[in-house]
């Protein structure tokens, strides 16, 4: 999806409230002047993970922008305690994480953390738009799970693999119903029953 700059369409934020976690006073400065530029009016800042945990069971959010906090990664791992935190509304939240770098490896990282985008540095307005315009029509369907809580991690849903099963109640095709009429005769069951002597 982009978005002309040329574009007439309107947008106006000023009823979202908006979590912003960034160390960086340079980073927070341009999420903040970004986001108000949006209309944005409700805004949390917060420097450190610990003042963001606090912010989340005290207030409701309907965005988070998160940055990745470095080599250590404490982003992930905010995000990750978010999803499981059980703390509602706020654990469904829409997280948009931010990075200064952008391997593979961080991707897959903000993946599975249970973040819904990651986007690299340095932003602009019209991306960071975009990708929250993005987030907001998309629609993919929340997963909890043992190993995995967050967004649904396929961007587009074709259905099952060729050759697989589904294991999703999503990828049941419909109400299959009872069988009207056999799909094998009873000859061919019977010659597939049979054991066969195997000669080594």
């Amino acid at each position: 999806m982009g978005l002309s700059p040329e574009s007439r369409a309107r947008f106006n934020l000023e009823r979202a409230s908006v979590l912003v976690l960034d160390e960086s006073p340079m980073g927070m400065s341009i999420l903040v002047q970004i986001l108000t530029g949006f209309g944005v009016k409700t805004l949390h800042r917060c420097e450190k993970v610990e003042e963001a945990k606090e912010t989340i069971a005290k207030v409701e959010v309907d965005l988070i922008v998160c940055d990745s906090m470095g080599a250590g990664g404490e982003g992930y791992d905010f995000v990750s305690w978010l999803r499981t935190s059980k703390i509602e509304p706020n654990c469904y939240a829409p997280v948009l994480l931010t990075s200064g770098h952008t391997p593979s490896h961080a991707v897959q990282k903000a993946r599975d953390c249970g973040a819904h985008f990651i986007m690299a540095k340095p932003l602009t307005p019209i991306a960071v738009l975009e990708r929250i315009i993005w987030i907001a029509r998309e629609g993919r369907r929340f997963v909890e799970c043992d190993t995995y809580v967050g967004p649904d991690r396929r961007f587009k849903n074709d259905g099952v693999p060729a050759g697989m099963t589904g294991r999703r109640r999503d990828d049941l095709q419909g109400d299959i119903g009872d069988a009207q009429s056999p799909n094998m005769d009873q000859e061919v069951i019977d010659s597939l029953m049979k054991t066969r002597r195997v000669e080594l």
